[in-house]
């Protein structure tokens, strides 16, 4: 791993509770956490086809047809993903929102990891799922389910 992958990742973590939060705003000051997911997902397309054009990409129909009707699931889990992120955000705050989203991330990845979906199986053991446990403490301690809301 390089020292620039980890400092990227990290930021990009930084800014998806700066996402939710944006959203969030937009969606109360406009019409709905739906409106503010839509438009945050056609800045983000517009961006996008911007930054591939840039690239001077090559382009065959052809090739979308072979592609498979599942690889294109990842666009919808986005959508569902930023909906709730926008929806929840207000209600859980931004902090609580991402400790439950990376907790979530870690169950599901230990998951398609040991059962080896789309890549090689990597076998879940003792130290994984103890690191899994760790991360689950670390965001109850955030989210302090036992505390009244707004206490």
């Amino acid at each position: 791993m390089s020292p620039t992958g980890i400092a990227l990742a990290i930021f990009i973590g930084m800014l998806l509770p700066l996402q939710a939060l944006v959203n969030a705003a937009l969606g109360k000051q406009s019409f709905g956490a739906l409106f503010a997911s839509l438009c945050s997902f056609g800045v983000g397309t517009v961006a996008l086809l911007l930054w591939w054009l840039c690239t001077r990409p090559s382009f065959e129909a052809a090739t979308l047809a072979r592609v498979p009707w599942w690889a294109w699931a990842g666009g919808l889990i986005g959508a569902v993903y930023v909906a709730s992120a926008t929806l929840l955000v207000p209600r859980l705050g931004a902090a609580a929102l991402i400790c439950l989203v990376v907790f979530g991330q870690i169950v599901g990845s230990l998951l398609l990891d040991h059962f080896g979906v789309l890549h090689a199986r990597q076998p879940v053991d003792a130290v994984k799922l103890g690191g899994a446990l760790l991360v689950l403490v670390g965001a109850v301690l955030v989210v302090k389910p036992w505390r009244a809301a707004g206490g």
